[in-house]
């Protein structure tokens, strides 16, 4: 009987222990493909003989930085490679879904030509490897059929819908960057229009100043200071930039300017009005945050402090009250 209960337990740890050696296996198998992947280092040989040809600062540091672009982009090269096969099954089904995908995408950050087939491309890859991954630790821990099929579908999903949380995630934190930084702009914009600076030497102004406060609204205005060097009317790159950025108040802020180059009003005036207005909202925006803590600290005082507090002031009562009853003093 010891015998055999030995080898059931010893029976049952090795059924328990199988999903881990597979969960490490894939673990394993991911890590080699991308070590695979990434480029190798310079020797020290090369390294020394480039010292030694007398090369500048700036040479050997352009040289790095070209060394180390690859090896930032291995996922992007690893997409690219799986694009053509993954990018089927998700391909939008005409050019205005394509579009809004691009404006999605630029209102992230994202503008290169290849975001959207490395996006598209990376729903399809993580879909099946979330599906293989649970398929796999289905089966060892040895699942019914109705919950192997169910359990694949569903974490295949989630994978596959992976990349679209993580736009709108990005989206959201870009814009309200944007938005926390446009009063502080349109302030400096109306110094340097004031200051008799045309509209489009302050965007570029304002461009070249916000680079370290406000590097996200910088780029945006940087943009439409070289779309309008290319010749692209200035109504025109406003309106680019309002949905570049996709925010409210950058629409609200293209449309005063071209409101106020239709009818001949004071820019300066405009700008400085819709400043204070966004100030004014900005403001709202930290308030509303801070009351809003309050109940947001409901949940951790009821879950964690509370409970302690409890332990600590009724723990003692307890302990005496019982010791009472068992000593039948009751």
């Amino acid at each position: 009987m010891v015998g055999l209960r030995a080898g059931r337990s010893e029976k049952s740890e090795g059924i328990e222990m199988e999903p881990m050696y597979l969960i490490g296996m894939v673990v394993a198998s991911v890590g080699l493909m991308v070590y695979g992947f990434m480029p190798k280092r310079a020797d020290e040989k090369e390294a020394m003989l480039r010292r030694m040809s007398g090369r500048k600062n700036t040479d050997v540091k352009r040289e790095a930085a070209a060394a180390a672009k690859p090896q930032e982009s291995v996922v992007r090269r690893f997409l690219e490679s799986v694009a053509p096969i993954a990018i089927k099954p998700v391909m939008p089904k005409n050019d205005e879904e394509m579009s809004n995908l691009r404006v999605k995408l630029a209102n992230a950050g994202f503008r290169k030509e290849s975001t959207p087939t490395i996006f598209l491309a990376s729903k399809t890859v993580l879909g099946i490897v979330f599906a293989v991954v649970s398929f796999g630790f289905a089966w060892t821990t040895g699942k019914p059929p109705a919950e192997l099929f169910g359990l694949t579908a569903f974490v295949g999903g989630m994978g596959f819908m992976l990349p679209n949380m993580w736009l709108w995630a990005a989206r959201r934190q870009r814009a309200e960057k944007i938005m926390n930084g446009l009063p502080d702009s349109l302030d400096l914009m109306v110094v340097s229009v004031e200051a008799g600076l045309a509209l489009d030497s302050a965007l570029q102004q304002v461009g070249d100043e916000m680079k370290i406060t406000h590097p996200e609204l910088s780029e945006e205005f940087t943009i439409a200071t070289l779309e309008g060097q290319m010749g692209i009317p200035r109504h025109e790159a406003l309106a680019n930039l309002a949905t570049r950025t996709g925010v409210p108040q950058m629409k609200s802020f293209v449309a005063i300017v071209t409101q106020a180059e239709k009818f001949g009003t004071s820019i300066a005036r405009a700008l400085r009005t819709q400043a204070d207005t966004l100030r004014k909202k900005r403001q709202q925006r930290a308030e509303e945050r801070a009351q809003a803590t309050t109940v947001k600290l409901l949940a951790p005082l009821i879950l964690f402090i509370f409970p302690s507090i409890f332990v600590v002031l009724a723990g003692p009562a307890a302990l005496k009250l019982i010791k009472t009853m068992n000593s039948g003093a009751f």
